[in-house]
């Protein structure tokens, strides 16, 4: 990133020898600091050289956001569906939705998919009237076709649109994604009742130790196929909701004596696709905290 700031001076620039002899001068000014750039300017640009530091700071932390449509109730009226444009309908707080918005975020289509997100405690009766019956998110509108499914859609997502292939060639990989495609609600269950009360935290532990497994069967990468594929895609969302869930409720760190796995959560923390997709983790323990407490 290039920061330029152009400064102009009525006559010659003090230098450093003439400001300590000139200390009213010198009481005047202030230093503002960028990176790679010093520049001396009058006091009174203080609090704005400290507003621009600030906000360029942010700016290189969290790169550019995508502005996030507000989420559609049973009072909003319907897009304009079937016009030839491409929406993913989803919810911003379920994960099986979360997984087909990663993938197209991580195939660069920010501009092509439009994001139509549902509020699933007030949603719409047009988008089971008209768009997708089974009344479920995501689903994706398409060449004047609804699909559904989640591990469905982000292979349909990979597959029919242009960007860096989400899934290796290798048939060994393959294979042994389409065995971790099979075993994620595998993984869910256990994990879930320990949540509830109802099951143990040794069967949860043991869904974790069969992921820390499968992470290290390829030694290509941090990830489940070695390198990023849409197999890390499947598991993030959940297992970001589980660890959160699982230290601050239960007190059980799931990343304790599972190195592969502690790695793993640290490189999907850095990738971009994923965290634009991201919720306070607050927000999503106050969801499981909700959902999993007993009913009277």
């Amino acid at each position: 990133m290039t920061f330029t700031m152009k400064v102009g001076f009525r006559g010659i620039a003090p230098t450093s020898s003439s400001l300590k002899s000139r200390p009213h001068v010198l009481d005047s000014l202030y230093v503002a600091k960028f990176p790679n750039t010093t520049v001396l300017c009058p006091r009174k640009l203080r609090l704005q050289a400290k507003t621009i530091r600030a906000s360029l700071s942010a700016t290189m932390a969290t790169g550019v956001q995508e502005a996030l449509p507000p989420a559609l109730t049973s009072t909003s009226d319907p897009p304009s569906i079937f016009d030839g444009k491409t929406r993913l309908y989803i919810s911003y707080t379920c994960p099986f939705a979360q997984r087909a918005w990663i993938a197209r975020n991580c195939k660069g289509l920010e501009e092509k998919i439009e994001l139509v997100p549902i509020n699933l405690q007030d949603r719409p009766s047009w988008y089971k009237e008209k768009v997708y019956p089974p009344n479920k998110v995501p689903s994706l509108e398409h060449n004047n076709e609804v699909k559904g499914e989640s591990l469905d859609l982000i292979r349909y997502i990979d597959s029919n649109f242009e960007g860096p292939s989400l899934f290796p060639e290798d048939p060994a990989k393959r294979e042994f994604a389409e065995e971790l495609f099979t075993y994620t609600d595998s993984f869910s269950k256990p994990v879930i009742s320990f949540f509830r009360g109802e099951g143990t935290e040794a069967a949860a532990g043991a869904a974790f130790d069969y992921i820390e497994t499968a992470l290290s069967k390829f030694e290509d990468g941090p990830f489940f196929l070695g390198q990023f594929s849409l197999v890390d895609i499947a598991y993030a969302p959940f297992i970001d909701r589980f660890q959160h869930f699982a230290l601050d409720v239960k007190k059980y760190d799931i990343t304790a004596g599972r190195p592969k796995l502690a790695a793993w959560i640290e490189e999907m923390n850095k990738n971009e696709g994923f965290n634009k997709t991201r919720r306070d983790p607050k927000e999503l323990i106050e969801i499981y905290k909700k959902r999993f407490s007993p009913q009277p």
